[in-house]
């Protein structure tokens, strides 16, 4: 018996004097977000409509975005502002109506605040015997004032600060850091590590054991690079607090495991690890195995940290074997398992209709580091 499908019918109307008469595509999770998959037509005139007809969906939630035809080039607010995916229910038969109020590459290309600045083009780490660029977020009164700040490692840098930089399945999202700590009452700093530009050679460096094609990886150095390199040269640089309490880690996806790792391997110099929608199912006995060990031979160990936990309740991993694609069921099984032992304050954030991308970490990590500040000011 075929499955049945649905057809969503867009009608787009043109707010916007620009690009008036050049083509214009929707791209969707449907077509794997290709750029230019379901061709539009023209752009309209200002004022009117234009319509696309997508047929054959099965029963989904269908996300999609208008381009012209680029990452670039996709429609924004009247002030240049990204927008989130267009969502409908695709279990029926439906129409809906969006309108283009501007065009991305029409503003600015970089999103970046005056305080991040590139700390080096090519920072040497030399345990991965290779050169990062690394980038650093300073607080707007760092120049006027004699203070010393908490510092946060963050990986993945090329997507925390600027939409020139970011890269998505689903095009350009930045996290906002800057935009967040700019906004917010307590200050500090941000260290952006870059990661590899192929996606095995990323998920290589966050990794600390063996998956499937890759044999040797190389989370351990990475954070070897991190402890023992870039640490203490900011800290010999800049004005930090560096001592654990003061000192965080957050990552996302491969990036929140590593970070996790981090907590135990070097639970010295991290007090407070922020990880985002973590890959446990990677490795799940590999990481239950570490920490137990580690707590083993010393109960005390992870004592003081604060570990805060996000993931999207929709963060389910397709194609994965019966019980292995719940990244929320991973996670919250890990705490059940380890949190009496691990002695350390665990605060846990789940967005329902979270789903794995940089959109939902950017939300989530105004939240962290709000409750972050509160944290480290309180105690």
């Amino acid at each position: 018996m075929s499955k049945k499908t649905f057809t969503v019918i867009v009608h787009i109307l043109n707010n916007s004097n620009s690009f008036v008469g050049e083509p214009c595509y929707l791209t969707s999770n449907v077509s794997n977000w290709q750029v230019d998959a379901h061709p539009v037509g023209v752009i309209p005139p200002l004022g009117e409509k234009t319509s696309v007809l997508l047929e054959g969906l099965e029963e989904s939630e269908l996300e999609f975005k208008i381009t012209r035809g680029a990452w670039d080039t996709l429609n924004s607010t009247a002030n240049g502002e990204l927008l989130a995916p267009y969502q409908v229910d695709a279990s029926r038969d439906s129409e809906v109506q969006v309108t283009i109020d501007g065009w991305r590459d029409k503003f600015p290309p970089s999103t970046a605040s005056p305080q991040v600045h590139v700390l080096a083009d090519n920072f040497y780490f030399p345990y991965l015997d290779t050169y990062r660029k690394v980038w650093i977020y300073l607080p707007k009164d760092y120049p006027y004032s004699d203070k010393q700040y908490p510092v946060l490692y963050m990986h993945d840098g090329q997507h925390l600060f600027d939409e020139a930089t970011s890269v998505g399945r689903s095009g350009p999202v930045e996290w906002m850091v800057d935009e967040t700590i700019d906004a917010a009452g307590r200050q500090a700093i941000v260290i952006g590590i870059e990661h590899p530009a192929q996606t095995t050679d990323r998920a290589r460096e966050f990794l600390l054991f063996p998956f499937e094609e890759l044999k040797e990886p190389l989370g351990h150095l990475y954070l070897r690079d991190i402890v023992e390199v870039l640490k203490p040269y900011v800290d010999k640089h800049y004005r930090t607090l560096a001592d654990k309490r003061y000192t965080g880690m957050v990552g996302s996806s491969f990036g929140g495991l590593l970070t996790l790792y981090a907590g135990a391997l070097h639970a010295d110099v991290f007090g407070t690890l922020g990880v985002f929608s973590p890959s446990i199912w990677t490795g799940k006995q590999q990481l239950a195995d570490l920490f137990s060990s580690k707590l083993k031979s010393n109960p005390c160990l992870l004592c003081g940290q604060r570990y805060y936990f996000y993931v999207g309740g929709k963060e389910k991993r397709k194609n994965a074997p019966e019980g292995q694609g719940d990244m929320r069921a991973d996670m919250l099984d890990f705490i059940d398992e380890h949190k009496k032992a691990m002695c350390v304050k665990i605060m846990i954030d789940i967005d329902e209709e979270g789903k794995h991308g940089a959109l939902y970490w950017q939300k989530a990590f105004t939240r962290f580091y709000e409750r972050w500040q509160q944290e480290i000011s309180d105690n």
